[in-house]
């Protein structure tokens, strides 16, 4: 009873790393579909159980047949439920804590796809795919592995999923992502059709995707550990299974930073998602230095892989998932035949501990096996629903947003709006300038004059004149330069948050390999008109106040203004200028 109920809390823990898959994949994703990939994620799991219950447990778990291929299809679920649940399977437990622990696994393995194939599919079409990966394929393999296959019968060791699960969606993952082709806008190609140039699409959170990472590590403890018999035995797989991703996190930080001079964020949560893939199989197999073994060539491998499919061979892939699972599922899979110790919980002799290759050899057969049915099945899937459905949607839908084109959700965020960040440093509230660059000001903070405007005869050549002055400065500036115009007698000022970029020289950025050429960046646009206060002083002031050496510090428009008028008290001119508390 007490095993049995710790089988259960690992299902729950496996059920709420959904919730970590779709907080990676919408952080890594844009903004304007973020409701798109809440909604997959979530029907991943609603749609599978739906698959599972029809027929997905019985190919699983049902009694072996063809020569281990495939579990018989039953309906005892339906026709006998309370036989069902009360009677143990395979595993011990009973039925009913097996459906629903297999259920969850089979949930994760389908929504692996969604991040590889996100901001271009069709909402529609996703569902078919991600409910006949959960009837048909992870089923029919799975069985082979669990479900007293041909391959369990011969030995394999697939603790927890390392091929079973991530590798398969992985693999599914790939395949998807090669047949609906990349987003508008990644690779840029010559008058040939060959890709010239790579283009970096940053996701619109990290924030998201670290607490993604976060949740479904907290999660992987029930993922791996759910089905261990013995305090030893779990706390063994709770070692191996902190060991691996942090050794791999650490090793993405370093390789990245040597790499490109930073360390990359978002590698990084790849990485760690990548120990975790790393150890799965034989977290019940692997000591301390075996785990962390994994999680060194996990960490070199997730940038390998992220970098040479989207840099090298071109599949857009915008959340790593293929390298992540496929690539160190297959890894996790195979490191159980080299690094095993015999020592440890399962007992499996690794080549490195005893020079015996069965066990590598044995993991190579069903790696192997598994990937090709894989390969071939999710193909087929692929190409019919290509042929029938389609798998895109519009150019002009994926540009809008699939939260608006799929689902008439014209924002996730619709109360989202930037803030000024507060500049809070002593040296800024003084009104101190700390010069870092050499930039001349001239460059640095641009001023634009239009046109004066011809004078008319209605308008009184003795007239105060009136001119509107434009500054478009960074939002860490912004405090600083409302304390200059304090000081010189400006009081009113309109302000906007907007976005903007500029041709600007110096280190390139890098985002997940990628050169990032163009980026939208926070800024605040700040209006004033004056009349009394000389144009001159208000330009030398934000000068001042916005100058620190480097390009982009700001640009300064000055405006002719032909009047001004007080919506409140109809005044126009010179007096529609003038606070209440100066008349």
């Amino acid at each position: 009873m007490t095993l049995e109920f710790w089988f259960l809390i690992g299902a729950i823990l496996v059920f709420w790393m959904q919730a970590g898959f779709a907080m990676v994949e919408s952080g890594f994703t844009r903004a304007k579909n973020a409701g798109n990939i809440i909604m997959k994620n979530v029907l991943d799991f609603c749609i599978g159980t739906v698959a599972f219950l029809l027929l997905g447990y019985s190919l699983l778990l049902g009694q072996d047949s063809f020569y281990g291929l495939v579990g018989a299809p039953n309906f005892d679920l339906f026709l006998n439920f309370k036989d069902f649940i009360a009677s143990p399977s395979d595993g011990g437990f009973t039925n009913a804590s097996a459906f629903v622990f297999n259920l969850v696994f089979c949930a994760t393995t389908a929504t692996i796809v969604s991040g590889a194939v996100a901001e271009r599919t069709k909402f529609s079409t996703y569902i078919v795919s991600s409910a006949l990966l959960s009837l048909l394929v992870y089923p029919i393999e799975a069985h082979w592995i669990w479900g007293g296959g041909w391959l369990a019968q011969r030995g394999f060791h697939d603790y927890a999923g390392s091929c079973a699960i991530h590798m398969v969606g992985g693999i599914s993952a790939l395949i998807g992502a090669i047949w609906v082709g990349p987003r508008i806008g990644k690779y840029r190609r010559d008058t040939n059709g060959k890709v010239a140039k790579v283009n970096a699409i940053p996701g619109h959170s990290i924030t998201l995707g670290a607490l993604g990472v976060f949740i479904l590590w907290l999660g992987w403890y029930g993922f791996n550990g759910a089905a261990a018999t013995s305090p030893s035995e779990l706390a063994s797989i709770f070692l191996t299974t902190t060991i691996a991703p942090a050794l791999a996190t650490v090793t993405t930080m370093f390789y990245t930073w040597i790499k490109t001079g930073k360390p990359d964020v978002s590698m990084c949560l790849n990485a760690s998602l990548a120990g975790l893939v790393g150890i799965t199989a034989g977290c019940d197999a692997l000591d301390a230095v075996g785990a962390g073994i994994v999680g060194v060539v996990s960490g070199l491998l997730i940038v390998i892989a992220v970098e040479t499919l989207d840099i090298k061979l071109h599949v857009d892939d915008p959340v790593g998932a293929v390298g992540v699972h496929m690539v160190n599922g297959i890894w996790g899979t195979l490191a159980v035949g080299l690094l095993a110790n015999p020592n440890a919980p399962a007992g499996i002799d690794g080549l490195l501990y005893t020079g015996s290759v069965k066990s590598l050899a044995l993991q190579t057969l069903g790696c192997g096996a598994v990937a090709l049915y894989t390969l071939v099945f999710m193909t087929l899937i692929f190409v019919i629903l290509k042929k029938t459905m389609g798998l895109r949607v519009t150019a002009d839908d994926e540009l809008i947003g699939l939260d608006l084109a799929e689902h008439g959700l014209p924002s996730a965020y619709p109360d989202f709006a930037p803030a000024v960040n507060k500049y809070s440093s002593i040296a800024a509230a003084e009104g101190i300038v700390v010069t870092t660059g050499d930039t001349p000001v001239a460059e640095a903070i641009p001023v634009k004059r239009t046109p004066s405007f011809e004078e008319t005869t209605l308008r009184d050549p003795n007239a105060p004149k009136f001119t509107k002055i434009e500054i478009i400065c960074k939002e860490s500036r912004f405090d600083a330069l409302k304390n200059a115009m304090t000081k010189i007698g400006v009081t009113g000022m309109t302000v906007s948050h907007v976005l903007g970029c500029g041709v600007q020289g110096g280190r390139p950025e890098y985002y997940r390999g990628v050169q990032i050429e163009t980026n939208l960046l926070p800024k605040v646009q700040v209006n004033i008109v004056v009349s009394k206060v000389p144009v001159r002083t208000v330009i030398e002031a934000a000068k001042t106040a916005l100058y620190t050496g480097h390009i982009g510090d700001g640009k300064i428009f000055v405006y002719d203004v032909e009047n001004v008028v007080k919506v409140r008290t109809g005044e126009e001119g010179f007096p529609a200028l003038q606070d209440d508390d100066a008349k």
